[in-house]
């Protein structure tokens, strides 16, 4: 596999925006004060700040965005990029398992909003329903650094489209690269041709995490959604 330099500014990661929802535990109590102690009970099954205040088998909480900086030096964007690491889905992702995350991203939105709309696509199809409305906001980030290169490889099975069949190499693939020291992967988009994406190994090269545009992705009876910006 080749190797490929990257320096490049913002970087795009699509995220659900909550902003526009009044806070899930809010409507089962009377007062702010109760909705706390409420925050603080969930907290203690958070997946990130259980990882933050004691690792995981798979992560050292060192690794994490807030553990290497000062407390009075945080920045935006930390509890972002932990999360990526700490919250997974069953069977994971295309280049991470259920057991330690990875940021996502790609070098234009649109290419992300195919990435995450697949995700969406497939939830919907589970219910056979096509009818929904998801907010979406750009974290934008910088890179810089030598990875390993997918690009020229289309035959490779980890870029194989069906997630059965994709997720289980890509995996093995991404354990491999991380075991020769690698920190990240560059790879062409599965799911919207021609667009280039990198996924981020390690939180430690995660660089000037910003928040951008916000997006809505819709769906009126079909799989096929649009795209437009807010």
């Amino acid at each position: 596999m080749r190797i490929t330099a990257v320096n490049d500014r913002g970087l795009v990661r699509l995220i659900p925006e909550t902003r526009h929802k009044p806070p899930v535990l809010r409507g089962l109590v009377d007062s702010d004060d109760e909705a706390e102690i409420l925050a603080e009970l969930e907290g203690e099954t958070s997946a990130r700040l259980i990882a933050e205040r004691d690792g995981s088998p798979a992560l050292d909480r060192r690794e994490l965005a807030y553990a290497r900086r000062a407390h009075d030096l945080k920045l935006y964007g930390q509890s972002h990029i932990n999360a990526a690491f700490t919250y997974t889905r069953t069977g994971g992702n295309r280049f991470n398992g259920a057991d330690r995350g990875a940021w996502y991203c790609a070098w234009d939105v649109l290419t992300s909003a195919e990435e995450v709309g697949f995700h969406r696509t497939r939830e919907l199809g589970y219910i056979g329903i096509y009818e929904d409305a998801a907010r979406y906001v750009e974290l934008l980030a910088d890179f810089i650094g030598d990875f390993p290169d997918l690009h020229g490889a289309p035959a490779h099975p980890a870029l194989h489209p069906d997630p059965d069949i994709g997720y289980a190499a890509g995996q093995v693939l991404a354990a491999d690269v991380r075991r020769q020291g690698h920190r990240g992967l560059l790879y062409p988009s599965v799911r919207h041709a021609g667009g280039r994406c990198f996924v981020a190994f390690d939180p430690g090269i995660i660089q000037n995490v910003r928040p951008g545009a916000s997006w809505q992705l819709t769906w009126t009876g079909t799989p096929e959604f649009r795209i437009e910006g807010l």
